[in-house]
């Protein structure tokens, strides 16, 4: 029996350290910067941003492309056919004769486009093959080489226009992503100081929980020894109640923050976080003329007013274009030849021409026309009186923005001297109390106010880094580094 309770004396020794380390989570500390940085690079939303740049990126390759040559392989192998067809006879009746055939045809393009103009050159060769199995024929055709063009006159040109367009599309995509960044910033020191507020008030609430408790004694001593009434009692016991209260409610409160900021950041383990308190604040104030001219040349607004202009503009050229005289021309000059073997078609191939102008003029439309211009000059109008009054509320929101940053900057010396003072002021009162030269009133009015003065200052931190990432999203501009922001694929 002693052996066997060494045994298990020692297994309980050597298994302790591993439950223990099951059962009590580790405490993971983080600062302000520490969570921007892991929410940039691992939280959905930051993934989310990643995607869209990577999707704005290939477009802008497709763009490209269709302005590069194409080459292209074309073909029909084979094209069978078994069936029945009427044939004519020499007399004028018709018999149906049985048809076993073939056609099988081969192609090989090169083409470009003309962006100036609209149109396309391209060269082409054609190989084409017909069997007749019932008469055991087969024939080629084919053409070596042929050079031609196709032009659309007094027409909308597409690729002119996406030319001019397209460009400012994609990069108005890279700022784009810039700002979905900063905006994954803005989010993180929200969810941040909700959860350092609820770790503050967790904080305060442990205090207060304790503090109540240790006076309540004290007191409970001075009335066996009456020198407290039961009603500064009373109070004192009420306030250990609420002290209860208010710490569970602050348990809960922090678990909820917690995980908010948890499941956005992307942090799956179930480690507890402990938020660390931003001491330093930028020092440079923000100049507005500064921060204004740094949005329009950093910010995607001022391309994507340009985009949408341009945009408006093309559709007017298009409305002329497509309901005016619309013409096109069609010209091919290359060789040509047949005979009974693939070779053939190589063997002095004649010359082969082709041209051909095609127009088509509304002559009687009832004011069609007329009225599809119209409709696209006012929209035009439309984009142009809205661009205006969305870069006029872009202006104000920079400016907006400037001024709370540079306000709650202010703000913050005067709330951590406050809070600091309350502090002391409460300590001081709370030891005066304890000597029993102040009430208890006046006691519970010292500690609303280190208590309020405490929240106060998180929240002056909280709105202060809230609208310093949110002028820099509004911006593109490190006031601190006095540079603008880049991606790190640029």
């Amino acid at each position: 029996m002693k052996k066997l309770y060494l045994f298990c004396l020692l297994f309980v020794m050597l298994l302790l350290p591993c439950v223990q380390g099951i059962a009590q989570p580790v405490t993971r500390q983080l600062g302000l910067q520490e969570v921007i940085a892991l929410a940039q690079e691992q939280s959905a939303a930051a993934h989310q941003a990643e995607t869209s740049r990577e999707n704005s990126y290939w477009q802008w390759r497709s763009f490209k492309s269709e302005y590069r040559p194409q080459l292209e392989l074309t073909g029909t192998l084979p094209d069978f056919s078994r069936t029945y067809s009427p044939v004519t006879q020499p007399d004028g009746t018709t018999e149906f004769r049985p048809v076993t055939i073939n056609n099988a045809d081969l192609g090989l393009s090169l083409s470009q486009v003309v962006g100036p103009t609209g149109g396309r050159v391209f060269v082409t060769s054609l190989m084409q093959r017909f069997d007749d199995f019932d008469r055991d024929q087969t024939r080629y055709n084919g053409n070596p080489a042929i050079i031609g063009i196709e032009q659309p006159l007094f027409a909308y040109n597409k690729l002119a226009w996406n030319k001019k367009i397209e460009p400012l599309r994609y990069q108005e995509s890279q700022r784009r992503y810039l700002e979905e960044r900063e905006q994954v910033a803005v989010t993180a020191t929200k969810l941040y100081f909700d959860l350092l507020l609820a770790q503050t008030n967790h904080s305060i609430a442990s205090k207060n929980q304790s503090n109540n408790d240790t006076l309540y004694q004290i007191a409970n001593e001075k009335y066996k020894l009456g020198r407290l009434s039961k009603n500064d009692l009373l109070q004192l016991r009420l306030a250990v109640l609420n002290a209860e209260l208010a710490m569970a409610q602050a348990v809960l409160d922090q678990q909820t923050a917690a995980l908010a900021l948890k499941t956005y950041i992307g942090i799956k383990d179930n480690d507890q976080l402990q938020l660390l308190t931003p001491e330093g604040i930028p020092a440079a104030t923000v100049e507005a003329e500064l921060a204004l001219a740094e949005a329009k040349k950093n910010r995607k607004e001022s391309i994507n007013f340009s985009r949408r202009l341009l945009e408006a503009e093309g559709l007017v050229a298009k409305a002329k274009g497509d309901n005016g005289l619309n013409a096109s021309l069609f010209a091919t000059f290359g060789l040509t030849n047949q005979g009974t073997a693939l070779t053939d078609i190589y063997d002095r191939p004649e010359n082969q021409q082709r041209a051909r102008i095609g127009f088509n003029m509304p002559i009687m439309d009832w004011g069609r026309q007329r009225s599809i211009h119209k409709v696209a000059e006012l929209n035009r109008q439309l984009v142009q009186y809205t661009v205006d009054q969305e870069e006029a509320n872009f202006e104000q929101a920079v400016l907006t923005q400037v001024n709370q940053y540079n306000t709650l900057k202010a703000r913050l010396t005067t709330t951590a001297e406050a809070d600091a003072i309350a502090q002391e002021r409460y300590e001081i009162t709370k030891n005066t109390f304890v000597v029993g030269r102040i009430s208890i009133t006046d006691l519970n009015i010292a500690l609303a106010e280190k208590d309020q003065a405490r929240r106060a200052h998180i929240a002056s931190l909280s709105a202060f880094w809230t609208a310093h990432y949110t002028l820099r999203q509004l911006t593109l501009y490190d006031f601190e580094q006095q540079q603008a922001l880049r991606a790190n694929f640029e």
